[in-house]
């Protein structure tokens, strides 16, 4: 852990770490109807009463969060993340975050998946997961649905926001998957129309989650996070550099980082701590 925190520390920027502070009291965000701005693309209005229904059929390999086991290690940890992020919101003006990684293979999809499933579990908190890894889309394949309809199919003009928007049934989650694959997905993310949708989303829903390629092999979610509210890094304990830290927190414009999330902690130190004092409480007398 001091390994990152001093990365931190050499790239000038000051970030909380999500994973080694307490928890936060919850603080109220806006919810689904407020007005965040003057206007709104007329398509958007209502679109939560709109938009297609269906099942939550998790893949058995996605390790998603599950509302109904609530006491879990990881739900516990991405509850603690969300308090922490609901806090910014009421102290500042945020929405829209991408969840980014310096490298491949530190766990920024789930990370990202867990995070927007942990928003929707509060009440009224509409969260909407988009997909802009459209060089390896991965969304869809973790809640089994088809990749298009998608994004990339509404930037291009070959669908509408009704029909790439889906909800997650038993939640106030919703996912847009990446949509069809296209040869240059930076030359579409320079597309007006890519702010336009995220400008729009964020008066339609509390928290737009934005999952995006890896830092520092791709220029992608350097730009998203310039139409982003803040950055949410992830990155994982024996995988991830220093230097690859260092150098993923620079290339961020205006370093609009909002924290990190500290992948791949030992699994049965976690679970047995939660595991005791789970147990403890539950076995007190009446």
């Amino acid at each position: 852990m001091s390994r990152v925190h001093d990365a931190l520390r050499r790239s000038g920027v000051t970030t909380p770490d999500f994973q080694s502070d307490a928890p936060r009291a919850q603080i109220s965000s806006p919810r689904y109807g407020e007005s965040r701005a003057p206007q709104i693309d007329p398509a958007f209005v209502g679109l939560l009463e709109r938009i297609e229904e269906i099942p939550f059929n998790p893949a058995p390999d996605a390790h998603l969060i599950d509302a109904t086991r609530p006491h879990e290690a990881p739900s516990e940890e991405f509850r603690t993340l969300r308090t922490r992020l609901n806090h910014l919101q009421g102290l500042q003006p945020i929405h829209t975050i991408v969840v980014t990684s310096p490298s491949p293979a530190e766990g920024k999809s789930m990370g990202a998946v867990n995070l927007a499933l942990a928003e929707s579990h509060l009440a009224g908190n509409h969260t909407v997961l988009c997909d802009f890894d459209f060089r390896r889309p991965i969304v869809h394949t973790m809640f089994q649905v088809e990749r298009s309809p998608g994004i990339t199919d509404y930037l291009l003009g070959k669908a509408t926001i009704d029909q790439i928007v889906k909800k997650i049934a038993g939640t106030n989650l919703s996912i847009i998957p990446a949509g069809e694959a296209v040869i240059n997905p930076l030359e579409l993310l320079n597309l007006p129309e890519v702010k336009d949708l995220l400008s729009n989303l964020q008066r339609v829903f509390n928290w737009v989650v934005l999952d995006t390629p890896p830092l520092l092999f791709a220029a992608d979610a350097n730009l998203l996070s310039t139409m982003s509210d803040g950055t949410v890094l992830v990155v994982r304990l024996g995988v991830t550099t220093v230097d690859s830290i260092t150098r993923a927190i620079q290339s961020l414009c205006e370093n609009n980082i909002l924290g990190t999330v500290v992948n791949g902690a030992r699994r049965g130190e976690l679970y047995s701590k939660y595991t005791y004092y789970h147990s403890y409480y539950y076995s007190k007398p009446d």
